[in-house]
């Protein structure tokens, strides 16, 4: 071969890369774009952003405690804890603390928006062009994605960053059960399908659970017509495969999640505001706060259903493609998806949200719009393979004036960060989560500023009895105080009740009691010394969760293993 030379092979190599480094660079121009105001106005205080922060500062603080994967949330209650990290996804905090260890933390959430929105863009990236036949259309259409108007919403008005990255996978999740589904041709074998199938349903599960149960529901719709089409099992077998790897994949996060809700009191998460009833499209309640917000989603909402169904039925009526693996059978898979995500919003579904498993713990109906947003995205991009100039500029003015209204109508405050960081490097701590409170506890009466433990007498005396409490180690899940006494008392941890804390004095397990208004943890103890141990136990649900994600692991990797074809 002469020097200089370039196979076919080569050259192609190089045209992808090129095209996936593009893909890369409107992606990131995309987030970047969204998060302009942020340079002049500050940082987006949506909803629940304060909630996030908290669960990235205290993961990197257990990190520094040499505590891996956190279970137990040390600055939660002012210090008294909850199990928070035990029932939310890790992913996301997990993500947030890693990126706050090397940078400045009030650059953490812009700073995870760009991160989480690049990755969106390039999502569906890989999604679309295995569809769409037109480079410049597929990345339109990641374009369509990374910023839209779904994802603005949680942006700018929720600061919900863990059901952000739960959506960045939900692109590459529709690829691949679109191959399982018979409905998109492969260049892998069906087992390979079935493991990123299998991993990609994991990953959503372990980044959001409301975003987990969308996508458990959208498979098993797309499962559910395709086998009704090619009447053949199969495409619900594979996915039954998929479905198994990928909860046996989360399940040392979602088996815990689930057994330990009756510690919790977990019913909080559906009051009032919070239900399905309250929050279909242009629901009205009592709050006229809510109400507002309800609105600006219910019109949001209005924008992608339009779009996107004006959009498929002008593909649909476009003669193209094979009958058997072309576009028109993805568009018409594509269009019940987007039309059941539209009607799952309106209240027409109430039963639906009242009787299908775990579907009411999504919360909020317009939720949906994670899912639709895909069909949005594939819809804008084959809109784009004729008409692409005209696409762009409609997309950015539909986009650009989503984004104007939110960044009007939200609350911009750059203290958030450093609100939450002070009340956590001063020992203060911040406010609990009602859902992820114990049972038994009312953390509205935690006092905020309880020392680590505090000695009680049965009766008051001037002067007291001579007394010394000395706490030689205090960790999120290891705390030892020594106490020496000149009669019986009691010990007040600031510390709440919870079956995986074990508490021992001298080594003997303790009979514990409780405060009378909240439900800390009160340590009778005899006069002389004591030793109180408080150790946060691995309880039997999750060392079950555990081998059932190393088995799952194991079960993925033999799916994943290359197997050599046999040469005659």
């Amino acid at each position: 071969m002469m020097e200089g030379s370039r196979t076919p092979g080569t050259v192609q190599s190089k045209v992808g890369i090129r095209k996936w480094l593009g893909a890369g660079f409107v992606s990131s121009a995309a987030a970047i774009a969204i998060l302009a105001p942020f340079l002049w106005l500050g940082t987006a205080s949506g909803h629940d952003i304060q909630f996030h922060i908290s669960s990235w500062l205290d993961a990197a603080g257990q990190w520094k405690e040499g505590i891996l994967f956190p279970r137990w949330t040390e600055w939660a209650n002012y210090g008294f804890g909850e199990p928070r990290f035990i029932f939310y996804p890790p992913f996301s905090w997990m993500l947030g603390a890693g990126l706050g260890s090397v940078l400045p933390w009030t650059l953490i959430p812009p700073v995870f928006v760009l991160v989480v929105q690049t990755f969106s863009g390039i999502s569906a990236f890989a999604f679309l062009r295995r569809i769409v036949p037109s480079f410049a259309s597929s990345l339109l259409g990641a374009v369509a994605y990374a910023a839209n108007p779904y994802a603005l919403l949680v942006i700018y008005a929720r600061s919900d960053y863990a059901e952000l990255l739960a959506t960045s996978f939900y692109p590459l999740f529709f690829l691949f059960a679109l191959r399982i589904c018979g409905l998109l041709e492969s260049d892998s074998e069906p087992r390979k399908e079935i493991f990123w199938c299998g991993v990609l349903f994991a990953c959503i599960w372990l980044s959001n659970a409301p975003a987990g149960v969308l996508a458990s529901y959208s498979l098993v719709l797309l499962l559910f017509w395709s086998s009704l089409r090619q009447k053949s099992p199969l495409p619900f077998v594979r996915g039954g495969f998929s479905i198994v790897l990928g909860l046996g994949l989360a399940a040392f996060y979602l088996l815990p999640a689930a057994y330990e809700q009756r510690w919790v009191n977990i019913s909080s998460a559906l009051s009032t505001g919070l239900a399905p009833s309250d929050n279909f499209l242009f629901a009205k309640t009592s709050d006229a706060e809510h109400d507002a917000f309800n609105r600006i989603a219910s019109y949001i909402a209005m924008l992608l259903v339009a779009w996107t169904l004006v959009s498929v039925f002008a593909l649909w009526r476009r003669k193209s493609g094979d009958e058997k693996l072309g576009p028109k059978q993805i568009f018409l898979a594509v269009a019940i998806l987007a039309a059941a995500a539209s009607l799952m919003m309106t209240r027409v579904t109430a039963l639906l949200w009242t009787y299908l498993p775990k579907l009411a713990f999504v919360q909020f109906p317009w939720r949906w719009m994670a899912v639709l947003a895909v069909p949005f995205a594939l819809s804008t991009a084959f809109l784009a393979t004729r008409r692409i100039i005209v696409c762009w500029i409609i997309l950015l003015c539909a986009i650009g004036g989503t984004g104007a209204y939110l960044v009007q109508h939200t609350w911009w405050d750059s203290e958030d960060v450093n609100f939450v960081k002070d009340a956590v490097d001063s020992g203060t701590g911040f406010e609990g989560t009602d859902e992820y409170d114990p049972l038994g506890d009312d953390h509205m009466e935690i006092p905020k500023d309880q020392s680590e433990a505090k000695l009680v007498f049965e009766e008051e005396r001037d002067p007291a009895p001579k007394s010394e409490i000395r706490v030689q180690r205090w960790t999120a899940e290891d705390r030892i105080v020594v106490v020496h006494t000149e009669e019986a008392a009691s010990v007040r941890l600031r510390l709440l009740h919870h079956p995986a804390w074990r508490v021992t004095v001298n080594g003997n397990p303790a009979k514990t009691g409780r405060t009378e208004t909240y439900n800390a943890i009160v340590v009778p103890i005899s006069s002389g010394e004591s030793r109180i141990e408080a150790r946060f136990t691995q309880t039997a649900d999750r060392k079950i969760g555990g081998w059932f994600s190393a088995i799952s692991a194991l079960g993925a990797a033999l799916l994943a293993w290359p197997v050599k074809k046999r040469t005659t």
